[in-house]
């Protein structure tokens, strides 16, 4: 028999709230975390809204003594820290007396760190001529005397595991998996498969992504994924909706604390509840595209149904990667008849990027939280925006309005670019 895995805490830091609780009351609203780009100036960019992380400040969770480097991180270290406080706390757990921290180790989902945009472009203007050379002496020379070396370090996507390590005294397994828009998701399975096959006790996992600067909103635009409803911000993230032109780019992080059942059972420990599926694939299609027939995506539900050996109608619901574009939704739709059969048209399904914008490295760990508070609380939440039917995307969608309804078991999807596909399923005990 494999080992159990359940969920004993949870945090998170988002455009929509800086606690599960507040982000979860306002997804229940439809509240939108989307707004005008406060973060630099972005007049001159087609897209000039997005889901910023509103008047955060890491010392409300950790003081700079403890933490001295954080004035020199970039906001996704921040908003990982954050979130990782929270959850550990939500846990019980005192790392710091673990009777074998080596037990315990850290699997994310993180995305690379903040960049100084402007020292770069100043570096290059100084080192172009006007002929239109480019003196790379110079160029390497200034660099090297003006470029901060610990906020360098602080790019590496690992980096943010490491430091929660240290943070926690968790000598375990350290990962982190930079799969685009399922890399949350998929760290989450794979910490869950590291305590199922013994190699830990316990697992912080989630994930934390800021592209929220001139280089991330210049490279969505030119994919052209980016929503352009600049005029109506809070309505311009619309999964599902025949109206939808792109999605709108968000920040944050989300932490869940993995626990070995029995392990969380002798200490009393709350639990939220169990990880029962996991299912991971690849489309090995187009970089920046995905299958029409959503074959990837079926593949990995159906590898997550499986893995829980469970049958489709045994899903109450789906949080949805539905991204608002075109493409995706679309596409998700095919994947989810292909998966569900039947099913996939009773089974409610919503997408919360709706309100949150998408978070890319980090939306994974968001939304399996929020299935993980639909299973607590028995409520659906709804898409946000959601009005006007689209047929090619034919499915309950849940618009408006949270629903109640009595939740057993429920599944969290995403997709990313590169073509990696992950699927979860949460039990109640």
């Amino acid at each position: 028999m494999r080992r159990r895995v359940v969920v004993t805490g949870m945090g998170c830091v988002s455009p929509v709230g800086q606690s599960p609780d507040e982000a979860w009351r306002a997804i229940q609203a439809g509240k939108s975390g989307i707004a005008r780009i406060t973060r630099f100036d972005a007049d001159h960019f087609p897209t000039r809204i997005a889901a910023e992380v509103k008047d955060f400040d890491l010392r409300k969770w950790i003081s700079p003594d403890v933490f001295p480097s954080f004035v020199k991180t970039g906001p996704n270290i921040q908003f990982g820290v954050a979130a990782a406080l929270q959850a550990v706390s939500d846990s019980g757990l005192e790392t710091s007396k673990l009777d074998d921290p080596g037990r315990f180790g850290v699997y994310l989902g993180s995305g690379e760190g903040a960049q100084d945009f402007l020292l770069l472009m100043k570096t290059i203007v100084d080192a172009s001529g006007a002929d239109g050379s480019f003196d790379l002496s110079r160029f390497t020379r200034q660099g090297l005397a003006t470029f901060d070396v610990e906020m360098e370090q602080n790019q590496e996507p690992s980096i943010l595991a490491g430091r929660l390590a240290g943070l926690f005294h968790a000598t375990g397994p350290n990962l982190n998996s930079l799969t685009a828009c399922a890399a949350s998701t998929q760290a989450i399975g794979e910490a869950t498969e590291l305590i199922r096959s013994g190699d830990a006790d316990i697992m912080l996992a989630g994930g934390a992504h800021s592209m929220i600067h001139p280089f991330g909103i210049t490279g969505f635009c030119l994919l052209t994924t980016l929503s352009t409803r600049n005029d109506a911000p809070e309505s311009a993230s619309r999964p599902f909706d025949r109206e939808r032109d792109g999605f709108v780019l968000g920040e944050g992080a989300a932490m869940l604390v993995l626990e070995e059942y029995e392990h969380a059972a002798r200490r009393g420990a709350r639990i939220y509840g169990e990880i029962v599926g996991y299912g991971v694939t690849a489309d090995a299609y187009r970089p920046t595209d995905i299958p029409p027939d959503g074959e990837g995506m079926a593949r990995a539900i159906g590898l997550s149904l499986k893995n829980a050996r469970l049958n489709p109608e045994d899903i109450g619901y789906v949080n949805a990667h539905g991204t608002s574009t075109k493409a995706n939704d679309k596409t998700e739709t095919v994947a989810l008849k292909t998966a569900l059969g039947s099913h996939s048209r009773v089974v409610p399904i919503s997408s919360t990027k709706g309100a949150t914008g998408h978070l890319v490295a980090g939306c994974g760990a968001l939304e399996a939280m929020f299935s993980l508070l639909a299973l607590r609380d028995q409520l659906v939440p709804p898409t946000a925006n959601y009005e006007f039917p689209d047929p090619e995307c034919d499915l309950d969608y849940v618009p408006r309005e949270p629903r109640e309804k009595s939740l057993r078991r429920v599944m969290s999807n995403n997709s990313g670019f590169g073509g990696q596909n992950a699927s979860l399923i949460f039990s109640s005990l």
